[in-house]
């Protein structure tokens, strides 16, 4: 995939000039940042709405959102009727190995090295910590599934681009024994979908780790099987 380190240490260089980033406090420090070359190439090809919404969170992301209420990286129940597949080479994997290894003294976090790895050099990553959220009124079983009359929120780590679908990832460590990681990134892609009218049809979601990859594909109708 890389033919070489200063391969590699060239595509970072290159890539620290079109990458757009912002902290935002949301109960823990999250480096929002998006590739811009990227998503411009990416996003223009029926998904404008989400290089529209990207480019306005650095303005007018609401933070009291995400200060109080539910958070998707906290929910505990299992989505029903999932068709997941397990892949134990997929690409997202290969990268990971590279990120941990390329950024271990550079971060210290394994997410970052992780995902400013992908972003920085994976030609289908256009975002990190993407801030998402969704209202009570935007889906009817939101009392019943949350018990809070407060928005949901999140943080994708991962946006990737690849065959006309948004894949929302989220990296673990342990992928392989994640009990709650679907329905994690089910509500990201719906979130996300939400946000900016894309129809959750056309996004892809997964968690990942070095060893594995977890896919499936959102649907709509999955809220009504509860």
């Amino acid at each position: 995939m890389f033919k070489s380190l200063q391969t590699i240490q060239k595509y970072e260089k290159e890539a620290k000039s079109v990458i757009k980033q912002k902290t935002f406090w949301h109960g823990w420090k999250y480096d929002y940042s998006m590739h811009e070359q990227k998503a411009s190439a990416l996003l223009d090809n029926g998904f404008s709405q989400l290089k529209e919404y990207m480019g306005l969170l650095f303005s007018s992301c609401p933070d009291k959102y995400f200060l109080e209420g539910p958070r998707g990286s906290k929910l505990r129940f299992r989505m029903p009727n999932l068709d997941i597949r397990r892949h134990n080479d997929h690409e997202v994997s290969l990268l990971t190995g590279y990120g941990l290894g390329i950024n271990a003294e550079r971060f210290s976090s394994e997410h970052m090295k992780v995902q400013m790895f992908m972003l920085e050099n994976d030609r289908k990553t256009i975002a990190i910590e993407v801030p998402v959220w969704l209202l009570p009124e935007e889906t009817e079983k939101f009392s019943q599934l949350f018990r809070e009359k407060k928005p949901l929120t999140g943080h994708i780590d991962l946006l990737r681009v690849e065959n006309n679908k948004i894949w929302v990832w989220d990296y673990k460590p342990n992928a392989e024994s994640e009990k709650y990681a679907a329905t994690q990134t089910y509500f990201y892609a719906l979130m996300l979908s939400k946000r900016t009218n894309i129809p959750i049809e056309s996004f892809m979601c997964g968690w990942f780790d070095t060893a594995n990859a977890f896919v499936f594909r959102p649907k709509a109708k999955m809220l009504k099987e509860f």
